[in-house]
Order: C-alpha cells, then structure tokens, then sequence
C-alpha cells in the first residue's frame, strides 16, 4: 500500500488534470451547453473530495489492503467515466 498523503497528492494531480482538460474542452470544442461543462467541473471536484476524504477515513472492518485496492480501482473506474464526458464535450 502507497502512503496516504502520495495517494492524496495522485488524487489531486490527476483531478486538477482532468479540470483543465475539462476546461478547455469547453472552451475550444464545439458549441456545448454551459450547462454540461458546469456539471462536468462540478462533478470532478466532487469526485476529488470524496476519494480524498475516503482515503482518510477508511471503512472499519475491512483489511486496509483490499480497502485501498478497492479504492484506486473505484478511482480509476471514475476517472475513465469522467475522461468519456470530456471527450463528448469536445
């Protein structure tokens, strides 16, 4: 298992990437609802938040190993979804 604060700082560099690709999707994309791109933004900082919090406070009962497995796999799953929303952005 990765320390935590190295799971955190990951979590932060790959959430601050996925914003600014965000961004400039929908600013250099096609004509899309400002909408959309405000539900993206929004939903990446959420996204952020609540695995960093996760990371700090882990589920009691659970092997800390198969948590944190579990964890950056839920991560990486989320991370694809988001990385799909943007390339419909653009």
């Amino acid at each position: 298992m990765a320390k935590k604060k190295d799971l955190k700082q990951t979590i932060n560099y790959i959430c601050s990437e996925l914003f600014a690709e965000a961004v400039a999707a929908s600013l250099y994309g096609t004509k899309v609802s400002e909408e959309a791109a405000e539900n993206l933004l929004s939903s990446i900082i959420i996204t952020k938040n609540d695995f960093v919090k996760r990371i700090s406070h882990p589920q009691p009962g659970m092997e800390p190993k198969k948590y944190y497995a579990r964890l950056v796999s839920d991560f990486n799953h989320r991370v694809s979804d988001i990385i799909d929303q943007i390339g419909n952005l653009g």
